[in-house]
């Protein structure tokens, strides 16, 4: 099967747009293209003057990039941190749509997915890095329950890092998908309804793989030196993981910090004003279930002075 076998709906496309698209001749960063729902909705809403740079480091969103002809858009085959090495002030909006694509985890040979067979490989960029399998064949119990515990909330961590290294030590390497999905079944005691008992692990495992939380904060970091004055920043996120390092991101530089070692001096403006929280309409998760999980966060770059040094070094990305 070719990867346009499998379909992919971006979550919540028009708020996100609406949100982010505030001047048609701006400068825009879709920091995580997939396969370019975003994008071709932004470029609906752009000038002949407007201008797109669209970011990810999958191979297969690469060929989906190429698929567009439109001047106004550029796509850089690298991870949404990159976002930081964009010249200072100089973008109008930037846009982050967090996780995996649907043709990510419906292509059992990328190895997303719990509920098919396949390599257990789980990385965005499979040229890069190691894979889920290697990984687990070297990992020590310890290593294992706390990746499972801090980057998928497991609350069996332990009981399933003890069943995988039992069973790397008497059966040889976890290889394939639904190989780890199974003994992750058998080490589960009970599950909340509705959700398979290796959810967690396969969502731990590609967070871990892929470093997807410290890309996560080097991408809102960069995006405080790249936005413009009243640029906005539109984050699409699906688990609590993910949006309360967003939540937390946008309080912290939405308040004016107080140097305590100068007490009257005035406060550091705050950089950053929360807009907007907006969750999928009923309507859409009807139509899409994997938009259930989904937050919108909308924050505002404050007009606050830049650094002579940060305005100097500005132009088009």
């Amino acid at each position: 099967m070719t990867e346009s076998t499998w379909a992919h709906i971006s979550v919540l496309p028009r708020e996100a747009v609406d949100a982010l698209v505030t001047d048609p001749r701006g400068c825009y960063v879709d920091a995580t293209f997939g396969r370019g729902g975003h994008s071709r909705l932004i470029l609906q809403r752009l000038a002949p003057g407007g201008r797109l740079l669209a970011l990810d480091r999958d191979p297969a969103a690469a060929q989906a990039a190429a698929r567009i002809d439109d001047p106004r858009f550029s796509f850089r085959q690298t991870a949404f941190s990159a976002l930081a090495d964009l010249p200072s002030a100089s973008v109008t909006g930037v846009l982050l749509d967090l996780g995996v694509s649907s043709p990510q985890i419906d292509d059992p040979a990328r190895g997303f997915s719990f509920r098919a067979d396949g390599p257990l490989d789980m990385r965005m960029d499979p040229t890069r890095g190691i894979s889920a399998s290697q990984w687990l064949a070297t990992a020590g119990e310890q290593q294992i329950a706390e990746v499972l515990h801090d980057d998928g909330e497991e609350r069996f961590a332990r009981a399933i890092a003890k069943a995988l290294v039992a069973h790397r030590r008497q059966h040889g390497a976890i290889v394939r998908t639904l190989e780890l999905a199974e003994l992750v079944a058998r080490a589960v005691k009970t599950r909340e309804p509705g959700q398979h008992p290796a959810t967690r692990t396969f969502q731990a495992i590609r967070i871990f793989i892929n470093a997807e939380l410290a890309e996560l904060d080097a991408a809102l970091q960069g995006s405080l030196s790249v936005l413009v004055p009243a640029g906005r920043l539109a984050v699409i996120s699906f688990h609590s993981l993910e949006d309360r390092r967003v939540k937390r991101f946008i309080a912290a530089h939405g308040r004016a910090e107080v140097d305590r070692r100068a007490p009257f001096a005035e406060p550091a403006p705050a950089l950053l004003k929360a807009l907007a929280r907006i969750k999928p309409s009923a309507q859409e998760v009807a139509a899409n279930p994997r938009a259930r999980s989904a937050i919108l966060r909308v924050a505002e770059r404050t007009a606050v002075a830049l650094p002579q040094s940060a305005r100097e070094a500005g132009g088009r990305p």
